[in-house]
């Protein structure tokens, strides 16, 4: 399954994880969010709930364009820049067509739905 994420001019999808978490947030698509900077390597926005942790465990060859779902928080993160795994974290999926629209600053408008 494929998502589809829009904001600023920016328009991009990532290819889903068959996991029992990445299937929990399909089931509130679509979804209109705010998506912001955090740290320097990734930008985040929060979900009006949070997602079962089923899909949860350690995972190793994390990558820029990682798209994953923090669960102390409640929120999605997809990077931008290396990261390192660390406990709560776990990955969706990846974007497909790399990390560059993530280079866009700032807060803005955030739509995700399915891609067709």
């Amino acid at each position: 399954m494929r998502l589809r994420f829009i904001f600023a001019d920016e328009d991009f999808t990532a290819t889903l994880e068959d996991n029992p978490t990445a299937r929990d947030l399909v089931s509130m698509l679509p979804l209109e969010l705010k998506i912001a900077d955090y740290s320097t390597n990734e930008k985040i926005t929060y979900l009006p709930r949070k997602l079962t942790e089923q899909g949860s465990g350690r995972f190793d060859n994390e990558a820029v364009g990682d798209l994953c779902y923090y669960a102390p928080w409640g929120n999605l993160a997809m990077f931008h820049g290396p990261y390192r795994w660390s406990g709560g974290l776990i990955r969706l999926g990846r974007l497909d067509q790399g990390a560059k629209p993530l280079l866009v600053r700032g807060e803005h408008p955030l739509r995700v739905e399915i891609f067709p």
